[in-house]
């Protein structure tokens, strides 16, 4: 009885040690299935653009090649009149500045941009246009392009009706051409990097080119300025061609970096190019496949 007894124990036993080892290899296995569907929903080439969802524009840079991906691919925001960063084989660099107040910075960006020879893209909202037309001038005298960053800077991607988006863009069109004189640049970027796939559709039958960025850093929060070391070492090591880089113009950091960081930019063998090389008659030829 008793020998009995053991050997159904022993039986016992070896059944549910196999029975945790099967658990354990398929939990392993499932595991590694979740990462690699976590890998390719960042690649590049399997990113979408989903209908009826809202998209917070942001960017990984974990990329053999340096080059970051966003949460659209390069070919589907090309098929919507947008982009994100322009040729990855030209050692080019778009600069770009957001701004819907003036901080007391934007004069001493300019004289450093001009210093450079270097041309940016300032997406204004419509508070800028109305408090500051003398520094909106400036920028348009000395070969900068303003762009349309919106009325009242909302959560684009929350607008639904087409109407009410469309009047975000246009209000600040007439605002501009009631300022300058002359026609806004038709290169819109939607507040905070918040869209849908519908709002690039309404923007592109507007004629706008949509322009997301590749390059960027936490410089936007007044109260909590990252010093001169943190922005260039966030910066500086994820250069990369065809860097669209986005700024902000109320940040204390950036008009106390920018010129170092122009000139180290220029060290590395970068040119400053234009948005409009990136957008020309309604098509982006100039994108990166």
């Amino acid at each position: 009885m008793d020998e009995d007894y053991e050997e159904k124990r022993r039986c016992f036993l070896f059944i549910l040690v196999k029975k945790r080892t099967l658990i354990a290899i398929l939990s392993g296995i499932t595991a590694l299935c979740l990462v690699l569907l976590i890998g390719a929903g960042v690649s590049d080439h399997e990113a979408v653009v989903t209908t009826g969802t809202e998209v917070n524009w942001g960017l990984n840079f974990h990329t053999q090649d340096g080059i970051p991906t966003g949460p659209a691919s390069v070919e589907e925001l090309k098929s919507l009149n947008a982009c994100y960063r322009g040729d990855s084989d030209e050692r080019t660099i778009y600069l770009t500045f957001d701004a819907g107040y003036e901080n007391g910075f934007t004069p001493g960006i300019l004289d450093v941009l001009k210093k450079h020879q270097a041309k940016a893209c300032f997406f204004l909202v419509g508070n800028f246009l109305k408090t500051e037309p003398e520094l909106v001038r400036r920028m348009i005298a000395e070969g900068h392009t303003v762009g349309n960053h919106t009325m009242t800077h909302p959560d684009m991607a929350s607008i639904a009706d087409e109407a009410s988006f469309r009047r975000e863009l246009s209000e600040l069109e007439a605002l501009y051409q009631e300022t300058t004189g002359q026609e806004m640049a038709k290169l819109y970027r939607p507040p905070q990097g918040k869209y849908s796939k519908e709002n690039l559709e309404m923007a592109q039958k507007m004629g706008y080119t949509t322009v997301f960025w590749s390059l960027a850093y936490a410089d936007w929060n007044n109260d909590s300025q990252p010093t001169r070391e943190e922005a260039l070492d966030k910066l500086l090591p994820r250069t990369h061609n065809g860097a669209i880089v986005l700024l902000h113009s109320t940040s204390r950091t950036n008009s106390e970096i920018l010129d170092e960081l122009l000139t180290r930019w220029e060290e590395m063998g970068y040119r400053f190019g234009t948005l409009d090389e990136l957008s020309s008659g309604g098509e982006v030829p100039q994108l990166s496949t």
